[in-house]
């Protein structure tokens, strides 16, 4: 595929990132393939995107989907986790930055012919008031006049369930008539973006049992007391502001010096 610069060869390369500096895709050489049996606590909404990805690999119906919640509970981790589970059934990544996606339609174009499927990669997907992206974004996912390609799905991550952030003067507008909610403009402008994505699926914060299993598999091997090791890492987490499989490997890194 010949785009800007670069002719990406998707026969031996697994996912590319959108540099808008020098506008061209960039192949990625060292993909961080995540071994999906390493994320913990996340069981439902790994099977809810392993079985639309598998759809979507088949040629069956499947959705774009939405990975929304709690910070560092492993929304972006899963996504890679797609990738090392199904790169060898065809499947490569594109990952574009909220703020380019007005060539999102330029990139689909190029792929759209390719005998590979694609999914389109957005992280931390949230957009301020009076940003007019997600228009692009809506426009690319259910087509226009043009049918959206068949071989691209959008999988995108967010702090929010709605991307936008939600102001109380939204729902002033909001009316009721002959018994029927009616929203304002603002709102159901809002919700129209996030009915894009067929699936939605929340992350929640951590609970302490799994922060501490995830610990226990950091640290397997290393440690004699487990109490001790216990005590530690919820006194990191308190410090750092929360419970997740990040903070734990934060601390898994902040006690190697000690370790070795």
């Amino acid at each position: 595929m010949a785009f800007g610069k670069l002719t990406i060869d998707w026969r031996s390369t697994l996912a590319a990132v959108w540099r808008s500096n020098r506008h061209f895709l960039k192949p990625i050489r060292n993909v961080d393939l995540v071994n999906p049996d390493t994320l913990q606590g996340i069981d439902a909404q790994k099977e809810a995107l392993f079985r639309n990805t598998e759809h979507f690999l088949r040629g069956k119906p499947a959705s774009h989907a939405l990975l929304w919640g709690a910070r560092g509970v492993g929304k972006s981790s899963l996504i890679k986790a797609v990738l090392t589970r199904y790169h060898t059934y065809g499947l490569r990544m594109i990952q574009i930055s909220k703020d380019d996606l007005s060539v999102l339609v330029d990139i689909t174009d190029e792929i759209v012919d390719s005998h590979h499927r694609f999914i389109i990669y957005c992280d931390d997907l949230t957009f301020d008031e009076g940003q007019g992206e997600y228009r692009m974004l809506k426009s690319t996912m259910e087509g226009t006049l043009e049918k959206p390609p068949e071989n691209v799905l959008i999988y995108a991550t967010s702090n929010r369930r709605h991307m936008m952030p939600e102001q109380l003067s939204d729902n002033l507008a909001t009316s009721m008539v002959n018994g029927e909610i009616h929203l304002g403009e603002a709102v159901d402008d809002k919700l129209s973006l996030a009915d894009r994505f067929g699936l939605s699926l929340p992350f929640h914060a951590m609970n302490r049992d799994t922060y501490l299993e995830i610990v226990d598999k950091l640290f397997k091997g290393r440690v004699q007391d487990a109490e001790l090791l216990h005590q530690e890492a919820m006194a990191f987490a308190t410090e750092r502001g929360g419970q997740s499989g990040r903070t734990a490997r934060h601390f898994f890194n902040h006690c190697q010096t000690g370790l070795n």
